[in-house]
């Protein structure tokens, strides 16, 4: 028997339809020679720091650094049963081989190796590596298995990743909530990524707008405007001497201009395209692709390339034509394809650019979820358009003078769309959407150098220098991918700040922690920092928050990846960084002015185990992802003229009920004791009574 290990179970189920493998089993499917079965993602995990030693549940500063001699892992509670189907697999003596068929990439190296090492397994691996879910493509990763130990180098980079964010994240989190006492979660990613949004913020707030005028005057057909102007007062006296007289056409300049179609999307510019047009946070794209892919509608979405390989060169023009007939907008709209604008061998490493995949001919795509049809649209528009000829205008640039000032106008005239076409016929469908303002056609009328022409009118324009922008998502996820390249060496595989598929489960995690806002602006939504985020970054050291640290780590895990570094090298540069940290780190003078007063606590959160403190409006879990709030003016409390105290609140979360006294009835007007008990369905809180059973009790 050959073994399969997938990621996840639908996508164990696609692998085994291929392979004949129909029989369902208890955590596995068999049939055909083939066991097939699936990880539920991170099975295992690095140990926490008290399994080491029990003294480390508590945090303290005389233990600082933790710095584990030999690593353990844990199994996730949840996932037991799972990896004890698994190791039964992978024991079973009849079984030759195992076939890692986990996602094609870093992490899903490390989610199968660890679960082949913990399970104790010695038997012959081979790895699938596909990029498609199609079924063609899963024929064709089987027909070509590759030797399990031609990615050692990507194990060992995974590991060696695991492995140096649980080093900073534990003892430099530990570090600084000891010190500054609160807890303040520190990432070797999530750290300099919030860098950048609180020192965005402080550009935004030292910014001071400074005042300018130009003078447009009214010609024939177009609008001329003059160079700004710090005083409005020389902006009127121009307008003046140019008022009712005439301009004289000094040049005349035209260029033939062609732009070049986009590339196809690898994972962030598509979530960042999705962010800006539909609104889609990263976390979302990303979940919506891997839905798409699971669905064998579009290819492996964790990817960092923007081409294909040149063995789907032949194959590209059907896909293309397939693709154009599902999608509504491209309607009257040619269709060719270019596929060497999109081929470049060179440039794909793991994983070629994100595709849709023939098998949207046959799909119901109206039965789509919402955000996933839109993500597909947006991956459909990309492919045609990035196969589609250049988009080629005329730019007509004129100065004229008047008054001794000279004026300027531009003009463009379209002599083929291109693939603007498309995109513009996208953007047209879409509900809302603002027109692409580079495709109008604005052209000048024909002017001749020397010629005279009369100024209708002149008017004197306002503005203001404007400040940098908040984040976005879309222009974060830019600033991330290139943060500290300056910095890097030029043959550097991965620079920035984390990698693709790692970037959006970064932002969540700066949201769920408090440290992130997501805020609402029009029709952009902005990443603003808290109080306690701004006041992190003042008290971090500098190697901590900046790009460089990360970007170097990427760098040093890509030598690993192709063997030109020893993981041990590696460790001992993350082991020294860290004792100097701990050992040289002073407090900042004044902090205790810095952050937020710490909330009291006053129980434990019935669903994730998380803290409850008090606050203006009510008790609420200090775990942004657990929604379990007791609000004081609930209607349920407000009916019996009655607000839950501190009192209260902590007997109900230990006890689950408490004894309230002067509790209000709307019938009879009266008040009377009761107990109030406390019923939490897992998405609501709600309340009852209970009595004593003596009689009485009305006052």
């Amino acid at each position: 028997m050959r073994l399969v290990i997938a990621e996840k179970p639908s996508v164990a189920k696609s692998l085994a339809a291929v392979l004949g493998a129909t029989t369902r089993r208890d955590g596995y499917l068999e049939g055909g020679g083939w066991l097939v079965s699936w990880c539920l993602g991170h099975l295992a995990g690095l140990a926490d720091a008290a399994t080491y030693n029990p003294d480390y549940a508590k945090w303290r500063y005389d233990d600082l650094p933790i710095l584990p001699e030999s690593w353990r892992f844990t199994i996730a509670k949840d996932k037991r049963d799972q990896f004890d189907v698994l190791r039964t697999l992978l024991r079973r003596e009849d079984v030759t081989e195992v076939v890692n068929a986990c996602d094609a990439g870093r992490e899903g190296e490390l989610i199968f190796r660890t679960v082949y090492c913990l399970a104790g397994c010695t038997q012959p691996m081979k790895r699938l590596w596909i990029s498609s879910m199609e079924d063609s493509a899963i024929r064709d990763g089987f027909a070509h298995l590759r030797p399990g130990a031609d990615y050692d180098g990507l194990h060992q980079a995974a590991l060696c990743r695991a492995k140096a964010d649980w080093l900073v994240g534990i003892n430099a989190t530990r570090l600084f909530s000891v010190l500054y006492h609160r807890t303040l979660n520190i990432g070797r990613v999530m750290s300099p990524t919030l860098a950048l949004i609180v020192q965005r913020e402080a550009e935004i707030d030292a910014f001071k707008p400074v005042p300018f005028y130009s003078v447009a005057l009214d010609l024939p057909s177009f609008t001329a405007a003059s160079a700004r102007m710090d005083k409005k007062a020389d902006a009127e006296q121009l307008k003046n001497a140019c008022q009712g007289g005439t301009v004289t056409v000094k040049q005349v300049e035209r260029k033939d201009k062609s732009e070049k179609p986009p590339a196809l999307y690898d994972l962030t510019t598509l979530q960042r395209d999705a962010n800006r047009l539909l609104g889609f946070t990263a976390q979302q794209t990303l979940d919506y692709l891997q839905n798409l892919y699971e669905k064998k509608l579009c290819t492996y979405p964790r990817t960092d390339s923007q081409y294909l390989t040149s063995d789907m060169a032949e194959s590209l023009p059907v896909l293309v034509n397939l693709v154009a007939k599902t999608m509504q907008f491209r309607k009257g709209i040619a269709i060719s394809c270019d596929a060497a604008a999109v081929i470049n061998d060179k440039k794909v490493t793991d994983h070629h650019a994100v595709i849709p995949t023939r098998n949207i001919r046959e799909a119901d795509l109206s039965a789509l979820p919402v955000g996933e049809r839109a993500i597909l649209e947006l991956v459909a528009l990309r492919l045609l358009c990035a196969v589609a000829p250049p988009y080629i205008y005329d730019e007509t640039s004129v100065s004229v003078e008047c008054a001794g000032a000279e004026f300027t106008a531009k003009g463009r005239t379209v002599k083929q769309p291109g693939w603007r076409a498309l995109d513009a016929a996208y953007r047209a469908s879409m509900k809302n959407a603002e027109p692409d303002k580079e495709t109008e056609d604005k052209a000048l009328p024909e002017l001749a150098e020397g010629q005279e022409l009369p100024v209708a009118g002149a008017t004197v324009k306002e503005g203001k220098t404007s400040p940098p922008k908040h984040f976005t998502e879309d222009t974060l996820l830019s600033a991330m991918e290139t943060a500290g390249k300056d910095d890097m060496p030029e043959d550097a595989e991965r620079k920035g700040l984390g990698t693709p598929a790692t970037r959006a489960g970064i932002l969540e995690k700066l949201v769920s922690t408090g440290f992130l806002e997501r805020k609402k602006s029009k029709k952009t939504v902005q990443l603003l920092p808290s109080h306690d985020a701004i006041s992190l970054i003042t008290v971090l050291p500098e190697q901590l928050q900046s790009p460089l640290l990360t970007a170097e780590w990427e760098y040093r895990l890509g030598e690993i990846e192709r063997g030109e570094l020893a993981p041990e090298d590696f460790m001992a540069e993350i082991t020294a960084m860290l004792q100097e940290l701990v050992g040289t780190y002073q407090v900042i003078k004044g902090s205790e002015y810095l952050f937020a007063p710490p909330r009291e606590v006053v129980g434990k959160c019935p669903r994730c185990g998380g803290e409850i403190a008090e606050m203006q409006k009510g008790f609420f879990c200090q775990d942004k992802s657990c929604k379990f709030a007791i609000w004081k003016n609930s209607n349920w409390w407000a009916a019996k003229r009655k607000q839950p105290t501190k009192d209260i609140v902590a007997a109900l979360l230990k006890d689950g009920r408490a004894h309230v006294a002067g509790l209000y009835s709307e019938k009879s007007g009266k008040t009377y004791d009761a107990t109030v008990v406390l019923e939490d369905t897992g998405q609501y809180v709600n309340f009852k009574l209970e009595f004593d059973r003596q009689k009485g009790g009305g006052k």
